[in-house]
């Protein structure tokens, strides 16, 4: 199931669905005499995937998940409830983003951009949060080393002490660190740290196994823009990476809905 919902999801990010209505148009162009109809599928991919590279669209798309949950600025004044004379670890739980394990790279290079400023963003509230301890989540996926081990290794690399790193390498969605999680760390309240646009669907996948995560989102990819900017109305590549990011995780919710996961 993990596999084919990989591959059904992937027919629906903007450049495999632009090509794929291009390609049909052509085709009805070039092998069929339905003339008409290849010229309609024709301009629709092209002007959709036009429409999809344009940064008001993929922030319009990106920034109602990315504003759900505010940036966690001042983690100091936490209120550890529950915490025993003050003996508890403060958990800081990372997700993972992606990762492609490579020995001949260093470790910040062998996972995501995403995955980067998430444990970048991990470390940063760890330095801050006396006697906090990082536990870091990802599995394998298609992959020989577990995504965590790549993590934990950056972390280290970034002054976090190793015996302050706690590994989950078993998960392979959101869904199952959920669960592996709750049982890691029962009731322990703990900060979530994730990219921004993924801090809904993780929420809500979190407290649906009966945990009360304290957000704090990472790698903002669509700011709100402070002033107008003329580039905004121009396509780019990074746009469509932007929709990618947003229709991703769209169908994440829709699908744990359907499920009833969420």
């Amino acid at each position: 199931m993990f596999v084919v919902k990989k591959i059904v999801a992937s027919f629906f990010y903007p450049v495999a669905l632009c090509l794929g209505i291009l390609i049909l148009g052509l085709f009805c162009l070039w092998a069929t005499r339905r003339q008409r109809l290849g010229r309609v599928l024709a301009t629709l991919g092209t002007g959709l995937l036009l429409l999809l590279s344009m940064p008001f669209i993929s922030t319009k798309l990106l920034v109602p998940l990315e504003q759900r949950y505010p940036a966690l600025l001042h983690p100091e004044k936490i209120s550890w409830e529950g915490e025993k004379s003050g003996t508890s670890p403060k958990w800081i739980v990372v997700l993972g983003g992606g990762h492609r394990s490579d020995p001949s790279l260093p470790a910040n290079s062998q996972i995501s951009p995403a995955a980067l400023g998430r444990v970048v963003e991990g470390v940063r509230l760890y330095k801050t949060i006396p006697g906090s301890k990082l536990l870091l989540s990802g599995g394998r996926g298609f992959d020989p080393v577990p995504e965590a081990e790549v993590m934990a290794r950056i972390a280290v690399l970034l002054g976090v002490r190793p015996q302050d790193v706690r590994l989950e390498p078993d998960s392979r969605d959101t869904a199952d660190q959920a669960e592996l999680i709750a049982k890691m760390l029962g009731r322990e309240r703990f900060i979530l740290v994730t990219s921004a646009a993924h801090m809904p669907r993780s929420m809500a996948l979190f407290k649906k196994c009966g945990l009360q995560p304290i957000p704090a989102p990472a790698d903002f990819r669509a700011p709100e823009a402070q002033r107008f900017s003329s580039g905004r109305f121009f396509p780019r590549t990074s746009s469509l990476e932007e929709v990618n990011a947003a229709v991703h995780e769209y169908l994440g919710l829709a699908w744990a809905w359907l499920r009833g996961a969420i």
